[in-house]
């Protein structure tokens, strides 16, 4: 299930999924580690003998206030005759998480209402010898173990403190937890419990007829008790509704700080790219690393995670947090990258956010032979994103503290590992951690690298090292076209593993090939790129009313049904991918006409988000419903990418005066065309194939 509303603040992330409840609760970093167990955490209502716990029964609009890290959810339950109003928030500056809820009364009646807030936790990820208990100095109730503690505790405008508590056991024979404790509107009080726990507290509300009251709960997280009891007392002293209005305000100024000229967009455009920017600070950890996505249900292979800095999707997120102006984020994550850095100069594919290296699934040894487990293109794009960052802030004293221990370390190991028969990199593991070969895309990103290398080493006066570096990748370019590139199908190859005679082509389409011209390798008209971008294209397009663009040709992950060779579903639609087609569009556009053309794919991934402007990774190809993890930090990074892509050819062709709306407002998604197999031959067999 989707989180479709996280908020946090680089030390404690919390997601909520679809039916306004907390499934994932990281502390004390994004990503690491998950202190929420696997069951969510509950909130209910009591009334009148009536009890609801939030999900399908109650009518849900579940968002964001607008350019905020701030929620805004609106729950009403015509059973019950109660609406509830809420904002969640964590404080942007301590690790406090504050929900502010208003209960409105709908039914004309005086009554007393009891809202119930779960909390299953399982600290350090797992529930062995868990400790939860009632503090009656605070009127909270603790949960801790070890070094982590979390103070639960609730207030109106005239009380602080628990109304009703109980604290047990949980998933021991027919214990489901304390939550069925609260179902009879009163909980038992019990005021310990050890091993694996849970706990439930209430507030009691007296309502008018037609009359509403505002209630306050909190978590405070902390390495010890002092600590949590502290952050109580801070919500005490500054109130809770205080930390709410002024979070509130340090989001709306940190995601409106730069004057972007968003008006030259479509508003769904406009309202998902500042989504877009302050989802990356959910989702990125206060010591730089940029995780791929934090969402428990979404597994990948051997109930895997996407709670991992891959340095892969940290530079593409980088390269768009730059553009849009927020260059500490940045510096963060290079300086990360930096600490990881292996003392031979690469990056392993995965790490954790407090720089522990991740789970591998890559070997250390292939047919009995010693191999680097990476994935080159990692590490080369950071470079890269790095080289750009420079170019764009001149902040020499933060590049130098990183261009011995980083840029040439990274440099020398990639200008080194080269295969000397055909100065092609050696073998590496794809983007996508499925493939083992020489792979175009990953080519490619080394030959930027190295570009940038040289520049840097040009920068700091090192001449000898600028030219090597330079003359690799200028050789590694030639070879790339020599071997990689097929003149029967007038395209370059996914990949190609190295036999006695040469390469054997692998010739699957894929969206990586975009890579070609997106690192600048390649010039936008060679008409290799065009020939190989065209096809891969018309190839990848998702043939339903859904549309979109799969991220590579027979690409099985997370299908629904088996019609992996379907030449209408190629793969399911991504974000990503159709993004990536759309940055395609605009490098190559000549004229407004020919950018305006990029639009309907932008908007595709405005239409396939969720309400509250949250991108899966990908999406069902009939239903559009959202799949693998979600939030996406690879589609938020590449959405603000692409439209800072778009804003700035906007005004390279329009410099002297304001930008003007193009006819892109009449244009829809399913504008873009369904291609038939014999259609997407005719249109391949448009492009100029001359090499």
């Amino acid at each position: 299930m989707p989180r479709d509303i996280p908020v946090g603040n680089g030390s404690v992330l919390v997601a909520f999924d679809r039916d306004y409840r907390i499934r994932d609760i990281y502390y004390p970093h994004v990503g690491k580690e998950n202190q929420a167990g696997r069951s969510p955490c509950q909130f209910g209502v009591w009334t009148n003998g009536q009890f609801s716990w939030m999900g399908p029964e109650w009518d849900k609009r579940v968002g964001y206030r607008d350019n905020t890290l701030v929620t805004e959810v609106v729950a009403r339950n015509d059973s019950l005759g109660i609406e509830l109003r809420c904002s969640d928030c964590v404080d942007y500056e301590e690790p406090v998480f504050i929900r502010e809820i208003t209960v409105k009364e709908l039914h004309g009646q005086s009554r007393e209402v009891r809202l119930f807030f779960h909390h299953d936790l399982n600290f350090y990820e797992n529930s062995i010898r868990d400790s939860v208990c009632y503090d009656p100095k605070t009127r909270a109730i603790v949960h801790f173990k070890g070094k982590r503690y979390c103070l639960v505790n609730v207030s109106t405008a005239t009380r602080f403190g628990v109304d009703q508590y109980a604290v047990g056991e949980k998933g021991a024979g027919e214990r489901e937890g304390t939550w069925r404790d609260a179902e009879d509107g009163i909980l038992s009080g019990n005021p310990a419990a050890d091993g694996s726990v849970d706990s439930t507290v209430g507030i009691n509300l007296q309502l008018e007829a037609h009359g509403e009251q505002t209630c306050y709960t909190w978590m405070a997280f902390g390495t010890d008790y002092n600590e949590v009891k502290s952050y109580n007392t801070f919500v005490w002293e500054i109130t809770p509704r205080e930390i709410v209005r002024r979070t509130h305000n340090y989001w709306l100024l940190w995601a409106t700080k730069e004057e972007l000229r968003l008006d030259a967009l479509p508003e769904d455009v406009r309202s998902l790219f500042t989504r877009s920017l302050l989802v990356l600070r959910t989702q990125t950890d206060r010591d730089g690393g940029i995780t791929a996505g934090n969402d428990s249900d979404a597994r990948t292979h051997n109930d895997g995670s996407y709670s991992y800095v891959w340095p892969r999707v940290g530079a593409i997120a980088a390269l768009g947090l730059d553009e849009a102006g927020y260059p500490e984020m940045t510096r963060d994550f290079f300086t990360f990258c930096s600490t990881a850095l292996s003392e031979d100069g690469y990056l392993l594919p995965r790490y954790f956010t407090d720089g522990a290296l991740g789970s591998m699934r890559q070997p250390w040894v292939r047919n009995g032979k010693s191999v680097i487990p990476i994935q080159e293109d990692g590490i080369a794009l950071v470079v890269y994103a790095l080289w750009k960052h420079f170019e764009r802030y001149r902040d020499i004293e933060f590049v130098e503290s990183l261009y011995h221990t980083f840029i040439l370390e990274a440099a020398e190991f990639m200008a080194d590992y080269v295969d000397r028969d055909t100065n092609l990199p050696h073998p590496c593991f794809d983007v996508w951690e499925e493939r083992y070969g020489v792979h175009t895309a990953t080519v490619a990103a080394v030959i930027a690298a190295l570009w940038a290398a040289a520049r840097f080493a040009r920068a700091f006066g090192d001449g000898e090292l600028a030219q090597k570096y330079n003359d690799t990748a200028d050789r590694m370019k030639d070879a790339m076209c020599r071997h990689l590139y097929n003149e029967a199908e007038h395209r370059f190859a996914r990949s190609g593993s190295k036999r006695n005679h040469g390469y054997d082509l692998d010739m699957t389409f894929d969206v990586t090939l975009a890579a070609l011209f997106t690192a600048g390798v390649l010039d936008r008209d060679d008409e290799r790129v065009v020939s190989t971008i065209d096809q891969t294209w018309c190839a990848l397009w998702v043939n339903t009313d859904t549309g979109g663009v799969a991220r590579y040709h027979g690409d099985s992950f997370h299908r629904r049904r088996d019609d992996t060779a379907s030449e209408k579903l190629p793969g399911n639609p991504w974000a990503f991918a159709t993004l990536m087609m759309a940055n395609w569009q605009i490098r190559r556009a000549r004229n407004l006409d020919e950018l305006y053309k990029a639009m309907p794919l932008i908007e595709w991934a405005c239409s396939s988000a969720l309400p509250s402007g949250i991108l899966a990774e990908q999406v069902h190809p009939e239903t559009c419903e959202p799949l693998s993890v979600s939030p996406s930090t690879l589609a938020h990074g590449e959405f603000v990418h692409v439209v800072m892509a778009y804003l700035q050819k906007l005004e390279q062709m329009q410099p002297e005066r304001t930008f003007r709306r193009g006819p892109h407002e009449e244009m829809r998604v399913y504008d873009m065309p369904r291609l038939s197999r014999a259609e997407a031959k005719a249109r391949v067999r448009e492009v100029p194939q001359t090499v």
